[in-house]
């Protein structure tokens, strides 16, 4: 792979991996930590809804997924909100509906093709320089909130009602987190795919969990394991000629796998 290195859409490739492992490692310990695993699916797929409606509009895919996605992750952070004890159910329709208004839309367009199966399976050898600016974009804005708010977050994530009780804005940091998280899947889609996204966000904060002492440090942990993955998926994906999504998940798999054996902090 390192021969490699000296064609530029494999440096993006890396640099693609590397930096969506950061949000990966950050945003899917708060995933896993608040129970938002269901959350997250719905806007990857509501995300392939508005690539198919962009499709149709001939307008960007991207601004399509990142619009359509945004639109239905806030709705679904209300319905967590208001209508807790159905919320899943709720969002389960919700999930399906963006997935089929997608593929609808898209076989409304005529020849849609690569794009659409793009944010589908993923393309990381085909991330362009844009892709890299926006993904450090977020991330920089993400470390940022988290070191502002990293007091509150912290309460957040453990405690909602103590976390009321010494006056932090739950609200706006329930939809903060889904603002964040919708925008996040919405360029890890680009390199995974959005059957896979869900994995990459929750294994690695998984893993991490079992070896951590603190919400702080189980994002440290995330962002190696994270790093770790997709640079050997990737490495292993060009050397078998592989589609390197699935085999970032693979890879995570088998260590989660693993990991499930040993024993992890008391």
């Amino acid at each position: 792979m390192i021969e490699l290195l000296q064609f530029e859409f494999m440096r993006n490739a890396l640099w693609a991996a590397l930096l969506c492992s950061g949000l990966c490692g950050i945003l899917g310990t708060v995933v896993v930590v608040k129970r938002y695993v269901i959350l997250a699916g719905g806007v990857a797929h509501a995300a392939y809804g508005g690539v198919g409606i962009a499709l149709y509009l001939g307008i960007s895919p991207q601004l399509g997924a990142v619009g359509f996605s945004l639109a239905l992750s806030l709705l679904m952070a209300h319905v967590m909100l208001k209508r807790e004890a159905r919320a899943d159910s709720i969002i389960g329709v919700l999930w399906a509906a963006g997935m089929a208004a997608g593929v609808i839309f898209a076989d409304l367009t005529p020849g849609y093709g690569a794009d659409l199966m793009s944010y589908l399976f993923g393309s990381i050898l085909t991330v362009a320089k844009a892709d890299l600016f926006m993904m450090g974009g977020l991330l920089a804005v993400t470390l940022v909130l988290g070191f502002v708010w990293r007091r509150q977050i912290a309460a957040f994530s453990f405690d909602e009602d103590f976390a009321r009780t010494r006056g932090v804005p739950v609200t706006l940091l329930h939809f903060g987190a889904v603002v964040l998280l919708s925008m996040a899947v919405v360029l890890i889609i680009r390199i995974v795919g959005l059957i896979l996204v869900i994995a990459l966000l929750t294994i690695p904060p998984s893993v991490a969990e079992k070896f951590s002492r603190s919400l702080w440090s189980m994002m440290g942990i995330s962002c190696v394991l994270s790093a770790l993955f997709s640079v050997a998926g990737l490495a292993l994906a060009v050397q078998f000629n592989l589609t390197a999504g699935a085999v970032i998940i693979a890879v995570a798999s088998a260590v989660y796998l693993v990991s499930l054996l040993l024993p992890g902090r008391r």
